[in-house]
């Protein structure tokens, strides 16, 4: 898993898996599921989050995070 946050697009990126992108999922104006050609949620964008949270570090870029 790899979490991003682009200030200048103020969006937040959950990348879950490496997977080829097929297609997106509008859940609501601000949030976006990637899916992979067998229906697999890939990714999920949130938009506008400094409105949505009221704290954002100012980068985040967290790779290779794994339940244990």
């Amino acid at each position: 898993m790899k979490i991003t946050y682009d200030k200048d697009a103020d969006a937040i990126y959950v990348q879950l898996s490496d997977k080829k992108f097929s297609k997106c999922k509008e859940i609501d104006r601000n949030t976006i599921l990637d899916i992979d050609e067998e229906g697999n949620v890939i990714g999920i964008e949130l938009l506008f989050v400094s409105k949505r949270f009221q704290k954002i570090p100012q980068n985040i870029n967290i790779e290779s995070l794994s339940a244990h």
